[in-house]
């Protein structure tokens, strides 16, 4: 075999060799980029939903400490956004949310609250009902976060 073949065919292997790892390497890259993007997305809708939830819940559970006419319209925003968690949230966010929600509706079912006794459980901490919620939420994100 004549050398200048010999040649020849080490520049086209080496051309096809460097064309397919700079392929492989711009593949990778893209992958992995679109799944970061996939990600913050996800997280940035998750909160979202959280916030609504937690808005809501507080503005309805505000009202049933003071009321027993039960809100209907807050109470199936708050289960609209438990159905929409059932999509993209973990079993322990859906679970607290639920607790949230049944606290609220128990709530309704109770003597009204006087401002001394809304002062003593925000004293106590009893009003904070979104509490195990917030940590359910938080325990998801750190956990999406170390995969």
């Amino acid at each position: 075999m004549d050398s200048g073949y010999i040649t020849a065919l080490a520049a086209l292997g080496g051309a096809a060799l460097g064309g397919l790892t700079s392929f492989a390497t711009s593949w990778t890259t893209l992958r992995t980029q679109m799944k970061a993007e996939r990600s913050a997305s996800s997280k940035s809708k998750r909160q979202n939903l959280y916030k609504a939830f937690i808005d809501n819940a507080a503005k309805v559970y505000g009202d049933a400490l003071i009321h027993d006419k039960l809100e209907t319209t807050g109470l199936i925003d708050l289960h609209a956004l438990v159905s929409q968690m059932r999509i993209m949230s973990s079993q322990p966010v859906i679970e607290s949310a639920i607790k949230v929600v049944k606290m609220i509706t128990d709530t309704y079912n109770q003597p009204n609250k006087t401002p001394a006794e809304i002062e003593a459980m925000i004293s106590n901490g009893s009003v904070d009902i979104l509490l195990s919620f917030s940590e359910a939420c938080r325990d998801e994100f750190e956990q999406s976060r170390q995969i």
